[in-house]
């Protein structure tokens, strides 16, 4: 599929470029062959081939959900930089709208 001139122009104009005389033809000549390879591929039989969501196998990164024991108040806290009344106390955030 050849793409003319005045298409590789539109397509400079939708993406904001200028381009000189020569790097539009450079880019029809590029685009061209592109587009002739995915006409090849368009011409594959892949009707037996089942649809994927991804070509990788299917691997989880997810662990067995086990319950654990609970830490108290005082283990939780013990690291915290600072705290008070038994709650992380953190400096104020303020907002854009603030």
């Amino acid at each position: 599929m050849s793409l003319s001139l005045e298409e590789v122009e539109h397509i400079a104009k939708l993406a904001r470029l200028t381009l000189t005389d020569e790097e539009k033809a450079l880019y029809r000549e590029q685009l061209s062959a592109i587009l002739d390879h995915f006409t090849e591929l368009e011409k594959v039989d892949t009707d037996h081939i089942p649809p994927l969501s991804s070509v990788l196998a299917a691997q989880t990164g997810l662990r067995v959900d086990k319950a654990h024991q609970e830490l108290d108040t005082a283990t939780l806290l013990s690291n915290a930089p600072q705290a008070e009344d038994d709650q992380f106390r953190v400096p104020p955030v303020k907002g854009a709208g603030a």
